[in-house]
């Protein structure tokens, strides 16, 4: 009798997984589509915050080229380029960035360049650090970032790459100097690094 309650049990302790397998299956399948339309456009929010849509005529979010991984970029996975092009012609390319050694933990960042290495635009995409301090490197916080628009590996010279407490020519964030330098030093490495490969980044 015992035997048979188990097995009972059992069974319909199968059947409810099943149930539910069957159900997350069901909605994964009717939202798929809803999810994948959602990440486009949070993409393409962000590419176009750096790279304005008028400025390309192709697709951007799917305009890609793979990006292995790299401590020059501070990328432990591979990823992906995207390009904007005019005329089928390829300007800038947009890629990630991440400042491994963040206050509270890795930042990471979108940076968009020209064919000359200058930057056209950088964008913080996550981050741990300090809330109304560290968290002002984003754009909804303050203008920070907007800073490194136009800047390029010699413009500042190379050695000027630094907030202007340390004698360079970025501000920092009063009682906060610890993650404008790291981003700073990330930005600038990502600049060496396209500098020295341009074609990982612009050949077809």
């Amino acid at each position: 009798m015992k035997a048979k309650v188990i097995s009972r049990s059992g069974l319909l302790l199968g059947l409810a997984g099943v149930i539910v397998i069957g159900l997350v299956t069901l909605v994964y399948h009717f939202t798929y589509d809803d999810i994948e339309r959602s990440e486009y456009q949070a993409l393409l929010l962000a590419l176009n915050s750096i790279i304005p849509e008028d400025s390309h005529d192709n697709d951007i979010v799917n305009d890609t080229r793979d990006l292995p991984a790299n401590k020059e970029l501070g990328l432990k996975k591979d990823s992906l380029i995207y390009r904007a092009r005019n005329n089928g012609e390829i300007f800038a390319a947009a890629f990630p960035v991440t400042a491994p050694d963040g206050y509270n933990g890795p930042i990471k960042l979108l940076l968009a360049i020209d064919r000359q290495g200058r930057i056209l635009g950088v964008r913080v995409v996550s981050h741990l650090e300090t809330p109304g301090l560290g968290d002002r490197i984003e754009s909804r916080r303050s203008n920070w970032v907007d800073q490194f628009r136009g800047k390029s590996i010699d413009n500042p010279s190379r050695d000027d790459w630094k907030v202007k407490k340390d004698g360079g020519v970025f501000d920092q964030f009063t009682g906060a100097t610890i993650t404008p330098r790291i981003v700073i030093k990330a930005i600038h490495k990502a600049l060496m690094y396209a500098e020295a490969q341009p074609g990982v980044f612009f050949d077809e």
